[in-house]
């Protein structure tokens, strides 16, 4: 298989968050298929390969470039012009499309779906974030009634709903880094969180959501909300609760009614399968064997399917409601049909040749919905 090349803008607190560190971690499940390596390309870092230094070398274009820093994926894809290609699609929102040749894998079934609707004729597959095995059950002392994390956390759980709970309860405010989580998790009996405001504020989505994951495989009652990538494994009253329902009073009873319940039901570790290094080998393996096969077999091919650009849907409405105007007169046995078809055949034929040309410019960067 080639050689892949992750593209991350560096790899420094500076840079530290969700996004870098699934990264990563997909960088070490690469690694068991095949070489791969980290590129920065906005600063140099000690060790690693630069992307500027890095396309200056002949063999870059026997290579496979992954970007996935979804600001700077318009600027990297035209960087990078016809290299082979691949993005890997965290949050979704950020309004740019891609050309087919570029192969999405999503981490979501929520990006998914997001990009087979706006990218329909590229090659997509889902490649959900991982899970480390720390994020276990421990079956210890549980010392901590309610934790949270404030990064990323809405304006009512930390101003409205942590005050009220503060009252009778223990409530633990995470304010930044923590080197073990996973022993934070496994001391907590209830973990809450709510990043719905914080994704809407962003304008762009929740692209996984590894934390309400990880504190379920650790034992947690989970509150949360469901935006976006949440909705990929969360099931409220299945196997966790939706937090902010409705008013502040019911959320505080709801937590504090599983608080005091001495059934606190775990999950499966089957349930949490799919997100072990194990198994996402064996997924990505299979992936990138398709998009190395479609690498070697992309030359041969002359006539890319037809993209939906906001032209040709605009075309395609148009002859729709030409095709219902024209139904609805035949059934009134309306004399003035042949002036309907006429306008029809300029927009399903003489009206081709503008909508085309524009159309050819459907895969330019930055279009937006």
């Amino acid at each position: 298989m080639r050689t892949l090349y992750f593209l991350v803008p560096g790899t420094t607190s500076k840079f530290g968050g969700g996004g870098l560190w699934a990264e990563l971690k997909t960088v070490n499940l690469a690694r068991q298929i095949c070489t791969a390596e980290i590129v920065t390309y906005r600063q140099r870092e000690p060790d690693r390969l630069f992307l500027a230094d890095l396309l200056a070398r002949r063999d870059a274009d026997e290579c496979i470039f992954v970007v996935s820093w979804g600001f700077d994926v318009p600027k990297l894809v035209a960087q990078l012009g016809n290299r082979k290609t691949i993005y890997h699609a965290h949050s979704t929102g950020y309004g740019f499309n891609l050309p087919p040749q570029i192969p999405i894998v999503a981490v979501s079934r929520n990006t998914m779906g997001y990009w087979g609707g706006r990218s329909p004729n590229a090659l997509i597959y889902y490649l959900p974030n991982q899970i480390g095995d720390e994020f276990c059950h421990r079956d210890k002392p549980r010392d901590i009634d309610v934790l949270v994390q404030v990064r990323k956390s809405s304006e009512y759980l930390l101003e409205q709903l942590v005050p009220a709970l503060q009252q009778h309860c223990r409530v633990e405010l995470l304010t930044g880094f923590v080197e073990d989580i996973a022993e934070l998790f496994n001391r907590s009996k209830i973990y809450l969180y709510d990043s719905a405001q914080y994704w809407g504020v962003s304008g762009v989505s929740e692209g996984f959501g590894l934390p309400p994951l990880e504190a379920l495989a650790c034992g947690c009652q989970v509150f949360s909300s469901v935006n976006s990538g949440l909705a990929d494994y969360l099931d409220p009253g299945f196997n966790c609760h939706k937090i902010a329902g409705f008013d502040r009073q019911y959320d505080v009873e709801r937590i504090l009614a599983v608080l005091n319940s001495p059934d606190r039901p775990l999950l499966p570790e089957s349930f949490f399968e799919p997100y072990r290094e194990e198994n996402l080998v064996r997924r990505l393996r299979v992936i990138l064997t398709e998009i190395n096969t479609f690498f070697d077999r992309r030359g041969e091919f002359e006539s890319p399917i037809a993209g939906l650009s906001r032209w040709r849907l605009r075309k395609l409405w148009m002859m729709r409601s030409l095709a219902k105007v024209r139904k609805k007169l035949n059934k009134i046995g309306y004399s003035g049909y042949q002036s309907v078809e006429v306008q029809s055949f300029w927009f399903s034929g003489m009206g081709n040749g503008h909508f085309d040309r524009l159309s050819n410019q459907e895969w330019g960067m930055g279009n937006r919905k």
